[in-house]
């Protein structure tokens, strides 16, 4: 894979490409406000007991919203309490300073938002975790355990057995990037977590509210994302990107500080050049579209909806049967759902198929490619309907939500 670093309008776009195919995207637009994973010194404001949350001052100008479920508390004895057991106004006081992550971004809305607060305010969490290439750091844990994300029955039993040989580890929770790495580099990153962890918590005091560290950046993402992968190279056209890719490598992925290249184009100051170069631009272009064509000659139709996102697989002229069509669309939906970062409940309608066979040989497809997801995504059968139904917990707000502006005219 290739890691293509570009900027338009202020934005940070970072694609993986294979055979000249976007195969991942990342983006930060101008706008957020909040980003995924971002750490605050934040202050309680209210206590909603309807909600059961409560609402948090994060840095003075963004409000963040704390449910009973994702706080972490610790009795006189030390014992840490998660919540839900009990009210949250039995945990948390109004005025009370308590760390926080955020779990979602926040995009600054296009327009004045009359929501309710607690809908247009992102989701924090106490549960603070700290990820890096091959591990996530949880310092309120000091166990280590496999990602929740690996369904792979062969693979889990391989990083169990690791998980029982691994020293000096704590508190990690293995990525499916950990099996085959050696330990000595899961013991140096592990404790490169922990001194993150351990300067952040410095500031974790006083009465002044405080973003303490700023979530992974798009780059950052697309390289711990992608890290099952073979890099190749990772182009830059600007040399403050150059410096981000070498400082995180040189962290995390010693190994691939030699494949950042910067790369001289002639037009290299204008937006999106390099993605230009490597005739990515009618890629993302066609991501905003509602039509997609198949190889085969097939087609699928996504609709994003308030509700959900519905999908529809068409035959078109492909003379392949429904199974080997399905297949084949299975693979571009799931792509398509993870570049353009759909959420939440996703309908598919296949194409008809003969008997439950068939249909269990399409959910084994399914299965194998949410693999290739760094979000959680779940699959949930066939409806009454024939409807494939599956959800995504999305990350970051939709390609279209954070840079659908850029492309209304295309």
């Amino acid at each position: 894979m290739d890691i293509i670093i570009e900027e338009q309008d202020g934005c940070l776009w970072v694609a993986g490409v294979e055979r000249n195919r976007i195969e991942s995207l990342d983006v930060d637009p101008a706008h957020e406000h909040v980003r995924w994973g971002s750490i605050y010194w934040a202050k309680v404001t209210r206590i909603d007991s309807k909600l059961d949350a409560a609402f948090l001052n994060l840095d003075g100008d963004n409000t963040g919203i704390l449910y009973n479920r994702d706080v972490r508390v610790r009795d006189k004895s030390g014992k840490l309490i998660k919540g839900g057991s009990q009210p949250i106004s039995k945990l948390l006081k109004a005025g009370q300073f308590i760390l926080v992550q955020a779990k979602q971004s926040y995009l600054e809305p296009d327009f004045e938002d009359n929501r309710p607060l607690e809908e247009k305010s992102p989701v924090v969490s106490m549960d603070v975790a700290i990820p890096g290439r091959y591990l996530i750091y949880t310092p309120l844990d000091d166990s280590n355990r496999i990602s929740a994300r690996i369904r792979d029955k062969k693979l889990r039993k391989s990083l169990e057995v690791m998980i029982k040989a691994l020293k000096d580890v704590d508190g990690c929770i293995l990525r499916a990037s950990a099996a085959n790495t050696q330990s000595d580099v899961l013991i140096r990153e592990s404790k490169i977590l922990k001194a993150i962890w351990d300067g952040l918590s410095e500031h974790a005091q006083g009465e002044d509210v405080l973003l303490i560290m700023e979530g992974p950046d798009a780059l950052q993402r697309a390289l711990s994302d992608n890290a099952e992968r073979t890099v190749r190279r990772i182009e830059v056209v600007i040399m403050d990107h150059f410096q981000t890719a070498e400082d995180w490598c040189e962290l995390f992925a010693p190994d691939l500080v030699t494949k950042i290249r910067p790369v001289e184009l002639k037009n290299a100051t204008m937006d999106l050049a390099l993605f230009e170069h490597h005739d990515l631009i009618r890629q993302v272009e066609s991501l905003f579209q509602t039509y997609t064509v198949l190889s085969g000659g097939g087609n699928i139709i996504i609709q994003p909806t308030a509700a959900c996102v519905t999908i529809d697989v068409n035959r078109g002229s492909d003379r392949n049967s429904n199974l080997n069509i399905n297949i084949e669309a299975a693979i571009e939906i799931m792509r398509q759902v993870r570049l353009r970062n759909l959420g939440g409940a996703v309908l598919v309608d296949f194409l008809n198929l003969k008997d439950d066979k068939e249909r269990q040989q399409l959910l084994d497809q399914m299965e194998k490619l949410i693999n290739l997801d760094p979000c959680t995504v779940q699959i949930h059968g066939f409806t009454k309907l024939g409807l494939l139904e599956m959800t995504r917990q999305r990350r970051t707000p939709t390609l279209a939500e954070r840079v659908g502006h850029l492309f209304e005219e295309t």
